[in-house]
């Protein structure tokens, strides 16, 4: 009889979780074998699971993809807390060298999350989850909203359009991102130092201070 969970697997599963399940094991899947090999019948033989079973969460592989991505905005929002800013809920140029770092480091140790959460495929298809859609406008809009109210505070220069900011540096960031992914930039040695340098860059212009 063809069962959700497979007899010998069914023990490691508790009511519910499956889709978690799923969801890691296919971000597994992408890591070792890349995105292309990843199927809806090789992850369920990967989790012990019926062949039916991952459509029980999962219209198609679209929806896994996207699943999979929302798990990585999920993951992202860790390195982006407020109790990672100053006391007074400003940004030294010590927590943005912080940032700056922290999200590369994600991008790079998380790629078969980062790829899918801005990765160009995914957001061509034009066939985004409303719930993956969601994540990845809070994720940006809460960068904003917070550069939009130290504006609003005077915190920062009041020549800075906090929307054209955000996007600028933002672009920077993944820009950085996409080369380390990528192998262009192979000097281990360098990439503390490069994001050393953009932090002060971003932070000069949005604050206007020198160091």
């Amino acid at each position: 009889m063809n069962t959700e969970v497979s007899a010998s697997n069914r023990s490691s599963y508790h009511h519910g979780d499956l889709r978690q399940v799923l969801v890691d094991e296919a971000a597994l899947m992408i890591k070792e074998e890349g995105e292309k090999s990843l199927s809806m019948r090789k992850l369920a033989a990967r989790a012990g699971v019926s062949r039916t079973a991952p459509y029980h969460h999962f219209a198609d592989k679209q929806a896994l993809l996207c699943a999979i991505a929302e798990e990585g905005f999920r993951r992202f929002k860790l390195i982006d807390r407020e109790e990672s800013f100053d006391d007074d809920g400003f940004l030294s140029l010590n927590v943005q060298k912080a940032f700056v770092n922290n999200y590369v480091k994600f991008a790079r140790e998380n790629a078969q999350y980062y790829d899918l959460m801005f990765g160009g495929h995914l957001w061509e298809s034009q066939k985004l989850t409303d719930s993956l859609t969601r994540e990845a406008h809070a994720s940006f809009r809460v960068y904003v909203e917070r550069l939009r109210k130290w504006h609003q505070d005077g915190r920062i220069l009041p020549s800075i359009d906090p929307l054209r900011y955000a996007q600028v540096s933002w672009s920077t960031l993944h820009g950085m991102s996409r080369l380390l992914i990528d192998g262009i930039y192979m000097d281990e040695s360098a990439i503390e130092p490069i994001c050393d340098n953009a932090a002060q860059m971003l932070w000069q212009q949005l604050t206007g201070k020198s160091v």
